[in-house]
Order: C-alpha cells, then sequence, then structure tokens
C-alpha cells in the first residue's frame, strides 16, 4: 500500500507528524528550497526521538551537481541513523558521474533519488540509479510557488515514470506541493508513498508550522496498511471511497451518478490506414454509479472523484494507437469498475471528424458478480450501437 511520507523542520514538528500517523518522517528545512537540509544534529536527536516508532529520511539539501561534493553530504545525512537519504539531481552532464560516486553509499544505505518534474526531469537517469544501487526514485516540484505536481506532470505522463522504475527495481515516490483533492488522483498509481509538506502546515503555507488537525486529515484520505492479523477495527467504508476495500460501500445510503461530459481529446484512433499516424478528436462521456459511504459527504473521504475518470481517460489515450472505439470504450469502462465502489459505468466514445456527425459506441458495464445474472438464457448483451443526437447509428471502425 501506499505510504504517507511527511517532511518535518523540527522536533516539535516530528512529534505531531508521528502522533498523526506518517509512515516516514522526512526531515529538511523548508525555509531553504524544496530539497534545503535540516542542521545534522536535529535529523540525529529527531531519529533518537523517533525510535523506530516509523521510518526516518533526510534531504541532502540544494547542492550542485559535483560528484566530489555529493557524496560527502550523504555520508554525513546517512550517519545520523536515517533510514533513507534523499538526494536531488537536478538537470546537468554530471548527473551520471554524481549518481556514480554515490553507489559505494548505496551499498550500505538507501538512497532514494529526486527528479523535479518542473525542472525537465530525465527518466533515462532511472537506469543509471538502479544500476548504482539506489533504493528508489520520486519526483518532485523545484519552485513550490510554481503549481503542483499534476500541474507540470500530467497524469497521463504519471505511468511512464511509475512503470519504468518499478521495472527496475526502485521504489516510487511522488510529492510536489500536493493537496487533499490529489490523493485520490494519484492513489490508482499505486506509488510506494507520496509525500506531503504544505497540506500539512497551517493556512497551508509550506514553510508554517506542522498543524495535528491537517496531517490527521491526510493521514485519514491514504490507505494505512495493517499488520496481517491486527485485531483494530477498520472503517471499511472509508476504505472504499480510497479505493481499497474488498467489499462495497453501505447499500442502504444508494448510490450517486457522478459523470463526466462533452470530454474531448485527441486520440489515435481508427481501423482504417487514413486513420493511423494522427490523431483525430474524440468525445467521451461517461457516467458512474457509485455506493454512498455516508449520508453528509465533507470531504475527499467520501466522494469518486470525477477527476478520477478524466486522469484514466487521459493516461488510457497517452498509450498509443487503438483500432476500435469499442475497445477504448471498454478500456475506460473497467478502469472505472476498479474502484470497488462502482457498480455500473456507462462510457460513451465519439468519433467527431468522420462526417457531419458523430459517430461512435456506447456500452453499459456492471460489476463482475452482478454480470453473472446477464449470463441467463435470453439476456440482451450489455454493449449497444451507438445511437447519436442526430439519430444515425454510431459507425465504430
Amino acid at each position: 500500500m501506499t505510504k504517507m511520507l511527511a517532511s518535518v523542520a523540527d522536533l516539535a514538528e516530528t512529534e505531531i507528524a508521528v502522533s498523526g500517523g506518517a509512515d516516514i518522517i522526512d526531515l529538511k528545512d523548508p525555509k531553504a528550497g524544496a530539497l534545503g537540509a535540516a542542521a545534522i544534529e536535529i535529523i540525529r536527536q529527531a531519529v533518537q526521538k523517533i525510535a523506530g516508532r516509523c521510518a526516518t529520511s533526510a534531504v541532502c539539501g540544494d547542492l550542485p551537481m559535483e560528484p566530489e561534493t555529493i557524496p560527502v553530504t550523504a555520508e554525513e545525512i546517512a550517519a545520523t541513523g536515517v533510514d533513507y537519504v534523499k538526494i536531488g539531481f537536478f538537470p546537468s552532464p554530471n548527473a551520471n558521474a554524481c549518481a556514480a560516486a554515490l553507489a559505494p553509499l548505496g551499498e550500505r544505505t538507501k538512497l532514494i533519488a529526486v527528479l523535479f518534474a518542473d525542472r525537465e526531469p530525465d527518466f533515462g537517469l532511472l537506469d543509471v540509479f538502479a544500476r548504482h544501487g539506489f533504493h528508489g526514485a520520486m519526483v518532485d516540484t523545484a519552485d513550490k510557488a510554481g503549481g503542483r505536481l499534476l500541474d507540470h506532470m500530467p497524469p497521463e505522463r504519471i505511468p511512464i515514470f511509475v512503470n519504468r522504475a518499478r521495472s527496475l527495481g526502485l521504489k516510487v515516490g511522488l510529492s510536489g506541493s500536493l493537496e487533499a483533492p490529489d490523493i485520490p488522483r494519484l492513489l490508482p498509481f499505486a506509488p510506494d508513498f507520496l509525500g506531503f509538506r504544505g497540506a500539512l502546515c497551517d493556512r497551508s503555507q509550506r514553510t508554517a508550522s506542522i498543524n495535528k488537525q491537517a496531517v490527521e486529515h491526510i493521514r485519514s484520505l491514504v490507505p494505512e496498511e495493517r499488520p496481517a492479523g491486527s485485531s483494530a477495527s477498520v472503517d471499511y467504508r472509508l476504505l472504499a471511497a480510497r479505493g481499497y476495500s474488498p467489499g462495497a460501500g453501505d447499500p442502504t445510503l444508494g448510490a450517486d451518478k457522478i459523470f463526466v461530459r462533452d470530454f474531448v481529446l485527441p486520440v489515435q484512433i481508427g481501423a482504417y490506414s487514413f486513420e493511423h499516424g494522427h490523431t483525430q478528436k474524440v468525445r467521451f462521456d461517461v457516467t458512474a454509479d457509485v455506493l454512498r459511504v455516508t449520508r453528509n459527504p465533507e470531504d475527499m473521504r467520501h466522494v469518486f472523484s470525477y477527476d478520477v475518470i478524466m486522469d484514466g481517460i487521459r493516461a488510457i489515450v497517452a498509450r498509443g494507437h487503438v483500432e476500435l472505439s469499442e475497445t477504448l470504450a471498454e478500456q475506460v469502462a473497467a478502469y472505472v469498475l476498479e474502484d470497488p465502489r462502482v457498480v455500473r459505468v456507462t462510457v460513451r466514445v465519439e468519433k467527431l471528424e468522420l462526417g457531419p456527425g458523430g459517430v461512435g459506441v456506447e456500452i453499459e458495464r456492471r460489476r463482475a458478480k452482478e454480470n453473472l445474472s446477464a449470463l441467463r438464457p435470453g439476456a440482451q448483451p450489455e454493449n449497444t450501437e451507438g445511437v447519436l443526437p442526430d439519430g444515425k447509428k454510431g459507425i465504430t471502425r
């Protein structure tokens, strides 16, 4: 499961983050930049104070990309006893040499390479990190006033990073001015950890002090991994809201219809030769029947975000050319139904550039257990030809 990383500046914030349930305590100086380094003595005292209650990490600072400099600072950080040492990799011809210089330390310490979404990150470096024994890699933002992670790295690009890193055996982290609504959008990519600072602070100001209620709120949105055999009570309704429950919401509360309408993207689609090698506009309309988990929704725990639907469509489209509208519709439906609270989804895919009107397909899909009833003799198939506003049937090739 995805872990919660909380960046803290001192011992008081350390205790607040630990008591609030953070999985990883990350020591840094927020006033000194994206990777501002905390004082060595503060890191050492924090490690002693935490005393194994959760994992610890610390950043090396915004260091110049010099292979003679970075290992010295990383060694000092590692000597404090933290579990992870984070090193920022800014665009530089020396990046490979810096990674190689850290290889001896990587044999005895878990190193996390940090790339920056707003600094044209080179994901080719992932191979270099893996080759030199790094434990993991994460994407952050360098300019905290310049937007959130998703402003610089849209959802369709995240799988490129996550899948490549994971294929190389690297742990994966995502950070960068993340806010509460970003969490349900990022959890489907299954990162090993999500990093937070501003969202944990008073008035969401990353240089302000950490706020206990804010920490607990973010913790409530990131599912906790419980030890096997744990007898602790689990609120399965909340876990379902986060997409991790094996069960569904409370059926007595009914369902809401969450929809995305007139969502138009350029898509590489079509079976004809003239449709290959370029994109054409495709309109998506998606409606999901989602079981409610509370009568009074108050925050992101209680809703199924329409952003998740749009993010999924973008990610599917980014995979490349698809021959049939039906295939695209099926992929979108399957993605939405991955959330255990979604009991039914209707997907309409409409190609807009093949004539005076739109052409396409509309399908309806239900959860697998409900599909069993559709197999009875005489049952009608669930997908239907796309009948469009002008009354024409959709041509789906």
